[in-house]
């Protein structure tokens, strides 16, 4: 990897830290030790830097049909670190879950992950582009369905329902639809893992989204200490690890 190219990828990736709102003034409630809940934002604004830096330099070392899914990668844990950073700050000064910045996260990020069921595929085979614009109106259909219930824009069971179709949509694209077919006759192994792996990750990994709405919001009142928790959690497993399975296969062609 050329020396120009590691900077521009440097620059780019700690860029995400000079985004970061500023929380150290006399004004600014500090975080508490006991707030559990405070410290997993904290913690995961960072893991997101830090995993956006790697996934970048990394990118450089493979070939030009790898390089375009890991920048895609990075991109989603640079997006999320940012909003991260937003996200601790409500939660900190308000004790609030930050419902709206977390949708702006997913909305810009899920359709990236989406989109990369398609990227890896594209990488090894022939693929049409319907597999990209699939997964990509599922991914917000979901996701707009589930904020319109959570910001009470329409009645709570209804967001669920369209969100639960949204995600339904996507299963079976990635399962049964011409994703899947793809995967299981035109791919290499690598390739096969790391896309059954990402397909485990949407399927497991994403229930726990639904389960935190159920839970929090129509069980009742919502529990933002409870929602935050689950959501916080979730995160982690279905952005970092979602990209790391893609490194990983890029990882095991290259070699």
């Amino acid at each position: 990897m050329k020396i120009s190219s590691g900077k521009a990828l440097m620059a780019l990736a700690t860029s995400a830290l000079l985004l970061s709102p500023t929380v150290a003034s006399a004004e600014t409630v500090m975080l508490a030790p006991n707030d559990f809940v405070g410290i997993s934002f904290w913690t995961i604004s960072m893991a997101m830097v830090a995993a956006s830096i790697f996934f970048l330099m990394e990118a450089g070392r493979f070939s030009t049909k790898w390089r375009t899914s890991m920048v895609v990668g990075s991109l989603v844990t640079i997006i999320a670190a940012v909003h991260y950073f937003y996200m601790r700050d409500v939660w900190v000064s308000t004790g609030e879950t930050p419902t709206v910045y977390r949708y702006v996260d997913w909305l810009i990020t899920v359709p990236l992950q989406m989109v990369e069921f398609y990227f890896i595929l594209a990488a090894v085979a022939a693929v049409s582009a319907g597999i990209f614009w699939r997964l990509l109106i599922g991914s917000l259909v979901m996701l707009v369905g589930g904020y319109l219930g959570e910001a009470g824009m329409i009645n709570i069971w209804l967001g669920f329902v369209i969100g639960m179709a949204g995600w339904a949509y996507i299963l079976y694209e990635i399962f049964a639809g011409e994703a899947g077919k793809v995967s299981a006759e035109s791919a290499p192994e690598s390739v096969k893992a790391a896309f059954g792996t990402m397909r485990l990750i949407v399927t497991v990994g994403w229930a726990i989204y639904p389960l935190g709405y159920f839970f929090s919001y129509l069980g009742g009142a919502a529990d933002p200490v409870m929602l935050n928790v689950i959501y916080n959690v979730a995160d982690v497993i279905n952005k970092i690890a979602f990209v790391a399975v893609i490194w990983a296969a890029a990882n095991k062609e290259t070699a």
